[in-house]
């Protein structure tokens, strides 16, 4: 047949000439995505360097960080996974794009980052370098090593709250069982994010979530655990636009309607904090401080002030509990690490009230654990969402095209042999001065500085500061306080946690008890 006679036989019928359409169309963006795109000499795997779907199929797996890592193993420390995203398991890549240079600035991608419709905007959303800095200059002073010192009374009330609480919940379990110097075995996981939030709430908005006094969950807390899934879908359609609004619409009124009362009682509980008269050392009392009496707030608006707290609320609380239950789960499971912990911390001090934050940070051992904890247990696996400046910009040796898509996987580079021996063991011992010290010593080499559990740049943790003194102050105690040991067959194992955007919620049993010398 003629090319005449065949192009006459597929006008009379239009889906061959559509499908014919779309294989050409499909083989170019192929080609070109493969061999002319300016990312084409970025290793990747093909499929993922096609199209978006492998990458969108990790996203509500839950599976990502552990694909890429599996990925980055395969490929090296920059790994293409879509075609207009490039994956970062290097120590140079925190400098390299999260530390902003007068030539060129990472923002924000607004793909992750946009507030959702109808909500303010907040600091870890302002895009502009000169906006983001002015509020987050505002925040900050409600974090400062000073302002700490000041609200230590409130973090020590809530540490000694909960281990009145786990003696209780022990007590009451010895008596119904008998178990006697058994102690109880105990679900570690709600009771740290009990801690933790009822921290952030009362130094953010004058009073708690109750959660430890209840021995609960706050409603507002468990609708955020709820929607953790729903959210790393809701991410995963952003890159479809259709998809996105479709979803969207999808969501039952009911739903919408719960999310916003929740949103209401957050509004609720600033406004009620805003107008106390009485003096208070929390962070809040920095934002009254810093506002006129119209509370104008340093420029921010009450929605957007509200809108940060919100958030704050849930990055300055939920992180902190899941580096505490990671580095717990490790440390019943490393019996030897754990003994050496409590040896430090009982040496340390005759009373648990004379545990302080001032003098828990010259503990090495107890911050060596803490370090290891951070290191295999991050609580933000990855960094998502950066974009390269429009002029284009390198990092880690390669050119990336304006408006190219980056992410950084702590994940993957806390667990690399280049920068830690034995890198997914639980060795607290690496981060002593000692073994850096040692030429000998099996860590000597290790590349500590490639840690940053806490992000880097101008956009790093706002309450970081917070998060070493809660931690520090939390499994002090607990290790003062209590006997802890490994529950045969309850033991978790990190690495199989899925990740929807914040790490999976799965019981974590250890048996607690009493400690036996006292």
């Amino acid at each position: 047949m003629s090319f005449e006679s065949a192009l006459h036989s597929m006008q009379g019928h239009p889906w061959i000439t559509l499908i014919a359409a779309l294989f050409a169309y499909t083989t170019l963006i192929t080609l070109y995505n493969l061999t002319l795109h300016p990312l084409a000499k970025v290793p990747g795997p093909r499929l993922w360097v096609l199209t978006r779907i492998p990458y969108i199929r990790a996203l509500v797996r839950g599976t990502f960080i552990h694909d890429l890592e599996r990925l980055h193993r395969m490929y090296g420390p920059v790994l293409r996974v879509s075609p207009n995203e490039v994956s970062f398991a290097c120590a140079e890549a925190y400098n390299e794009i999260l530390q902003p240079r007068p030539t060129r600035y990472f923002q924000k991608d607004p793909i992750w980052w946009d507030s959702l419709a109808g909500k303010e905007k907040w600091v870890g959303n302002l895009y502009g370098a000169a906006e983001h800095s002015h509020a987050r200059r505002f925040l900050a002073a409600g974090f400062t090593p000073r302002a700490l010192k000041a609200q230590e009374p409130i973090l020590q009330r809530y540490a000694n709250l909960l281990i009145e609480r786990l003696g209780e919940k022990i007590g009451r379990r010895n008596s119904v069982t008998g178990a006697g110097k058994h102690g109880a075995d105990i679900d570690i996981v709600p009771w740290m994010n009990f801690t933790t939030f009822d921290i952030f709430g009362d130094l953010s908005f004058g009073e708690s979530f109750e959660c430890l006094q209840e021995t609960q969950y706050h409603p507002w807390i468990s609708m955020m655990f709820a929607h953790v899934k729903v959210a790393s879908v809701i991410a995963a359609t952003t890159f479809y636009p259709w998809m996105n609004w479709a979803l969207m619409k999808c969501i039952p009124k009911s739903t919408r309607e719960l999310q916003r009362r929740h949103h209401e009682m957050i509004k609720d509980k600033v406004k009620r904090r805003l107008n106390w008269e009485l003096e208070r050392p929390d962070i809040m009392s920095y934002v009254v401080g810093n506002g006129s009496e119209k509370k104008q707030m340093g420029g921010m608006s009450f929605d957007q002030l509200s809108t940060a707290f919100s958030h704050l609320a849930i990055a300055g609380s939920e992180t902190t509990a899941t580096a505490l239950n990671g580095t717990i789960n490790y440390l019943v499971q490393t019996p030897d690490k754990l003994g050496r912990l409590v040896d430090e911390i009982r040496g340390s001090f005759t009373n648990m009230d004379d545990i302080s934050l001032d003098s828990l940070r010259g503990l090495p051992y107890l911050n060596a654990v803490l370090n290891e904890g951070l290191r295999l247990c991050p609580p933000i696996p990855w960094i998502p969402g950066r974009l390269a400046p429009a002029e284009g910009a390198s990092a880690c040796g390669y050119f990336l095209p304006g408006g190219t898509h980056v992410s950084i996987q702590s994940y993957t580079l806390n667990r690399d042999p280049k920068y830690f021996t034995n890198p997914k063991s639980f060795a607290p011992e690496r981060w002593l001065p000692e073994c850096k010290e040692d030429p000998h010593s099996l860590y000597y080499n290790d590349n500590l500085k490639a840690l940053h559990p806490f992000a880097a740049g101008p956009r790093a943790c706002l309450a970081q500061n917070l998060a070493w003194s809660e931690m520090r102050l939390v499994l002090a105690k607990l290790m003062w306080a209590f006997d802890f040991s490994a529950v045969e067959d309850r033991q978790v194992s990190w690495e199989d946690l899925r990740t929807y955007l914040l790490v999976e919620k799965v019981p974590i049993v250890v048996n607690i008890k009493q400690r036996g010398d006292l």
